[in-house]
C-alpha cells in the first residue's frame, strides 16, 4: 500500500519548517561534488541537515510527483538522533517528524 501523497508532503513541509525554525535551513546549496557523494547520508560531504534539505526532501518529493514506488525501508531517525546528540541540538519535534516519515514509508511496502 502506498503512503498518502498528501500525508508525506505534509510531513516534508513540517520537516522543512522545523529545520528553518532551528536555523538549520540554508539558501546556499552544496557543490555538485558534495551532492554526488555515495556514502550513506552523504556523511563525507554534507552535514545531516544539509542532506535532509538537499537530498532527502527533494528525492521524496520526486517520488511523490512521479507516483513511483517508495523505498522498502526508511530508517533515517537513528542517524538524526546521533547527529543532534553529538552537536548538542534539541530536536525533539524534528525527530518525531522523521520517525513518522520512517514509519510511513517502511509500512507502505
Amino acid at each position: 500500500m502506498k503512503p498518502s501523497r498528501i500525508e508525506l508532503s505534509s510531513l516534508l513541509m513540517d520537516i522543512e519548517a522545523s529545520l528553518r525554525t532551528m536555523d538549520l535551513w540554508t539558501s546556499i546549496p552544496p557543490s555538485e561534488t558534495a551532492l554526488a557523494s555515495i556514502e550513506p547520508f552523504a556523511c563525507d560531504t554534507l552535514l545531516f541537515p544539509e542532506w535532509l534539505q538537499f537530498i532527502f526532501i527533494p528525492r521524496v518529493y520526486a517520488i511523490i510527483a512521479e507516483d513511483a514506488r517508495m523505498p522498502a525501508v526508511c530508517d533515517i531517525t537513528p542517524m538524526a538522533e546521533e547527529y543532534f546528540k553529538a552537536n548538542g541540538v534539541e530536536a525533539h519535534g524534528l525527530l518525531r517528524q522523521l520517525r513518522q516519515i520512517d514509519q510511513l514509508i517502511t509500512e507502505s511496502d
